[in-house]
C-alpha cells in the first residue's frame, strides 16, 4: 500500500471502520511511512480535542433570553400598543439571535485556534522525542531552503538571525492543518525552537479576523503565531515567552526587509 492510498484510508482506520485486510494493510504502511505516521497522530490529537469541545451560553445570555419569553407571554393590557409590543419583542429577539451568533462564531474561531497550537506543540514534541528534528541539517539558509525544492508546492523563506543568537540548525518536512509544511529549526543555547511555515490561502481560515499576532501557553510550550502576505507562521518552543517573542519579531522583520 502507497501514501496515496493510505491518505485515502487513514480518517475510517482512525475510525476503526476498516475490515481486518484493509486495517492490517494501512497499519503496516504506517510503520514503514513517518510522514503518514505523524498524519495519524495529527489526527488522533484533533480528534481528542475536537470531543473537547462545548459551547456553553453565558448565564447572563440566558437570563436575557428568559427574560424576552417572559415578555411575550404575558397578556398585553393594551390593544392599541400590541404591534409596536410585537415589533419591540421581534427586535429583542433578534438582537439575541445576533449576540448568540456573535458568541458562536467569536468561540468557534478561538476554538480552531487552540486546536491548531495543539497540532504545533504535538509536532515540536513529536520531533523532539524521535529524534527527528531535522531531514537536512544545517547552518547555511541557503543550503535549507533550496532542499525544500520539489518536496513542497511552495518555497517556504528561511531566515537566519544567527547574529542574534537563534541560530538555524535545519529544516524537516512535516504535516498541519491537513497539508504538508516546513518545519524550521532554530536554537537557542539548549533549547529548540520550531517555525512552521505553510500558505495561507486555502489554510481554513483559522486565523481570520485574528490578531496580526497572537501568543499562547500550552503543557509548558509557548507559542507565537502570525499571517504573513502569502503564508502562515506558528512558532512553538519551551523557550521562555521573552526570547520568543524576541526571536519571532527577527523573523518578521526579516520577512519585512526581503518583501
Amino acid at each position: 500500500m502507497n501514501c496515496k492510498e493510505t491518505r485515502n484510508l487513514i480518517h475510517a482506520y482512525v475510525d476503526s471502520e476498516l475490515d481486518l485486510v484493509r486495517s492490517l494493510a494501512v497499519e503496516q504502511h504506517l510503520n514503514d511511512c513517518p510522514v503518514c505516521s505523524t498524519v495519524r497522530e495529527n489526527l488522533q490529537v484533533l480528534r481528542g480535542a475536537i470531543g473537547e469541545l462545548r459551547y456553553q451560553p453565558s448565564a447572563h445570555l440566558q437570563k436575557r433570553i428568559s427574560t424576552a419569553i417572559r415578555k411575550e407571554a404575558k397578556t398585553e393590557r393594551k390593544s392599541s400598543l400590541w404591534s409596536w409590543r410585537l415589533v419591540y419583542v421581534a427586535a429583542s429577539v433578534a438582537f439575541i439571535a445576533i449576540l448568540s451568533w456573535s458568541a458562536i462564531r467569536l468561540l468557534s474561531i478561538r476554538s480552531a485556534n487552540d486546536l491548531l497550537a495543539r497540532e504545533v506543540i504535538a509536532s515540536h514534541v513529536r520531533s523532539l522525542m524521535a529524534e527527528h528534528l531535522v531531514d537536512v541539517m544545517s547552518s547555511d539558509r541557503h543550503t535549507v531552503k533550496p532542499w525544500f525544492n520539489g518536496r513542497l508546492d511552495f518555497a517556504p523563506p528561511v531566515q537566519d538571525p544567527s547574529s542574534e543568537g537563534f541560530p538555524l540548525y535545519g529544516g524537516r518536512l512535516d504535516y498541519v492543518d491537513n497539508r504538508p509544511v516546513a518545519a524550521l529549526v532554530y536554537q537557542r543555547r539548549g533549547h529548540y525552537i520550531n517555525l512552521f511555515v505553510w500558505p495561507s490561502a486555502g489554510s481554513g481560515g483559522a486565523m481570520s479576523g485574528s490578531p496580526s499576532v497572537r501568543e499562547s501557553s500550552s503543557q509548558g510550550y509557548n507559542v507565537v503565531s502570525w499571517h504573513g502576505a502569502d503564508m502562515v507562521y506558528w512558532v512553538v518552543s519551551d523557550l521562555n515567552k521573552s526570547e520568543l517573542r524576541e526571536f519571532s519579531d527577527l523573523v518578521r522583520s526579516g520577512l519585512a526587509k526581503e518583501n
